[in-house]
């Protein structure tokens, strides 16, 4: 397995923990929510945040990005679900800082790392 994908996986497992925490234990989502959650954000947060943010905006910039887009991909998807009150703001704000925290270490990973984009 390349690096980038091993990189991909612990993006999603950082994702998929991050949202289980937040949205499942504070405000109720289901786990399928939480998935769907989990494997949107991953590809959105690579393609935006460490794909283009990351590299033009620096570290601090691209890990706060990525928790406010995680956090709005969240609310959207609930909303798609038609289940709004299965997420509250309260989740969502620690589930933007969690992801915001995590991937700010994963960016140093993504940094050091030569064989992994970006």
């Amino acid at each position: 397995m390349s690096k980038t994908w091993m990189a991909l996986l612990t993006k999603f497992l950082m994702t998929l923990v991050a949202a289980y925490l937040a949205l499942t234990l504070i405000s109720g989502a289901t786990f399928t929510q939480v998935l769907v959650i989990a494997v949107v954000g991953t590809a959105l947060n690579y393609l935006l945040g460490d794909l283009v943010i990351l590299p033009a905006g620096g570290n601090i910039t691209a890990s706060i990005c990525d928790g406010l887009l995680a956090a709005i991909l969240a609310y959207a998807v609930i909303r798609v679900w038609g289940v709004t009150a299965a997420v509250n703001w309260w989740a969502l704000a620690v589930f933007a800082i969690l992801v915001a925290v995590f991937e700010y270490f994963f960016h140093n990973y993504l940094k050091k790392s030569d064989e992994v984009a970006p």
